[in-house]
């Protein structure tokens, strides 16, 4: 066998093998280790059904709201080409299931409820629907009670266009008052739900150049949070700005605190497009952060010292891919949600995972009866909380995934962002193996052939 036939074989033995991969676990998705799942005994229940017990018993209903990674309206075939909002039971079973709306993000419990919750969701509408020429999307906040599944309409804005329009955040300020997370505009404002008026806005044009973050005005600042806080007696804004890698707080009076952003721009080290940032008090041994910093895979969280911000606590394992919400419970446990990781999962002080269930692509989680987000949860370094680092385990899933961690993080998620929640460290692998291993062999193919082509017309090929 001469060495050109010898190149061939081993392409072709390559390509063969790569392939094979990807169609066997087509067929016949994993459902062992730390893989990512196809579909999980959630969504066979939400498609059956079924109230039995399903995860691990929890004090306390715990609520998910689920993204889509569909850019249609219609219900999928598979569990992350939908979205839903569902809440389990204590004991593990299916407490309530909605899946009406294109996207569910944020969800906040109803002070003064035991089963009330407020959440965002968008529903991308035809350009008929929107009396325009292009699609648009319906961005609204609606509260429901889980236990009686009565729907009330608080309050809704249409955006033109679907991608980095819809909002993902709406927080209750009181009775009559909403503040949004305006990523459309870019901006963070106070509605009266009753009178329709805007009380007070903060545009990020005040204070970043265009030229600053993603690109404007398509997807500039990517707002994807905000939080009312108190600093210093002052009504505070905490605001996440993704695209900026940033998270900012505005004075409602003043204007920007530059002292206190967390993170600057490009400074991945600090974070890389981050999510849900909240805010722990003096009070609970903050000012401290908790962050899921989304595109290096882990949570953090940063304690204020000294007029800065340093890093008190993180934690992360192999599945954790892309989380984008974090809660400190009042237990010192951390709920946080796992995006392409199509998990929830609560995490003790030691660093260890005591509670999970498998969702596809969840966006962001609730435990009722905590608090808001992390309102009831103490800082890191109050509660002495362990750091975590992902362990290098033996076996050929882990080996796949050995490989994975040498492949940029963002591209990383891409993959698993556009492709089934079936695909996994060893997809992955054979994914990347393909993309490079097909280029090459046809290189290889079209010098062993070697052709010339004359261009002209008609089209010449012929051989040397």
């Amino acid at each position: 066998m001469v060495g050109s036939d010898r190149v061939r074989l081993v392409f072709a033995v390559v390509t063969v093998v790569f392939a094979a991969t990807l169609l066997v676990s087509y067929a016949a998705p994993q459902v062992t280790g730390d893989e990512l799942r196809d579909e999980s005994s959630l969504e066979r229940a939400f498609e059956t059904g079924d109230r039995d017990p399903i995860v691990e018993p929890r004090e306390n209903i715990t609520v998910i709201a689920t993204d889509s990674t569909a850019f249609v309206t219609g219900e999928g075939s598979g569990p992350r080409e939908r979205a839903e909002l569902v809440a389990l039971a204590p004991d593990g079973s299916i407490y309530y299931h909605n899946n009406s709306h294109t996207r569910y993000w944020d969800v906040d419990p109803v002070a003064g409820t035991d089963a009330t919750v407020e959440y965002v969701y968008a529903d991308h509408l035809d350009a008929d629907e929107c009396d325009a020429e292009t699609v648009c999307t319906r961005n609204g906040v609606e509260r429901v009670n889980l236990t009686t599944g009565d729907v009330e309409h608080v309050y809704s804005r249409i955006t033109p266009g679907k991608h980095s329009t819809r909002w993902h955040d709406v927080d209750r300020i009181d009775e009559h008052r909403l503040l949004v997370a305006d990523i459309d505009r870019d901006r963070a404002y106070v509605v009266n739900t009753t009178t329709q008026l805007v009380e007070w806005e903060w545009d990020a044009q005040a204070d970043f150049d265009t030229d600053s973050g993603g690109p404007y005005p398509e997807d500039w600042t990517h707002l994807n949070d905000v939080e009312l806080v108190e600093i210093d007696g002052r009504d505070v804004v905490m605001i996440s700005l993704r695209n900026q890698d940033q998270v900012v707080f505005v004075d409602m009076e003043r204007g920007l605190m530059d002292e206190w952003t967390l993170g600057s721009e490009d400074d991945y080290d600090t974070m890389y497009e981050q999510h849900n940032p909240d805010f722990i008090p003096a009070e609970r041994g903050g000012p401290a952060v908790v962050v899921a910093d989304s595109e290096n895979g882990r949570v953090l969280e940063y304690q204020r010292e000294d007029g800065g911000w340093e890093q008190s606590w993180s934690w992360e394992d192999r599945r954790l891919q892309w989380p984008r919400d974090a809660d400190r419970l009042p237990n010192g446990n951390t709920l946080v949600t796992d995006s392409n990781g199509n998990r929830v999962i609560e995490v003790a002080p030691n660093g260890s995972v005591v509670w999970s269930v498998d969702v596809g692509f969840p966006y962001e989680a609730e435990r009722l009866g905590t608090g808001d987000e992390s309102t009831g949860g103490e800082s890191a370094a109050s509660l002495d909380l362990t750091s975590r680092e992902p362990s290098a385990d033996s076996g050929t899933e882990q080996a796949s995934q050995s490989v994975v961690d040498l492949v940029p993080k963002p591209i990383v998620n891409g993959i698993i962002y556009l492709l089934p929640s079936w695909v996994g460290p060893l997809q992955i692998v054979a994914v990347v193996g393909l993309l490079v291993a097909v280029p090459l062999w046809a290189r290889h193919e079209w010098r062993r052939a070697d052709l010339q082509v004359d261009v002209q017309s008609p089209l010449d090929v012929r051989r040397k």
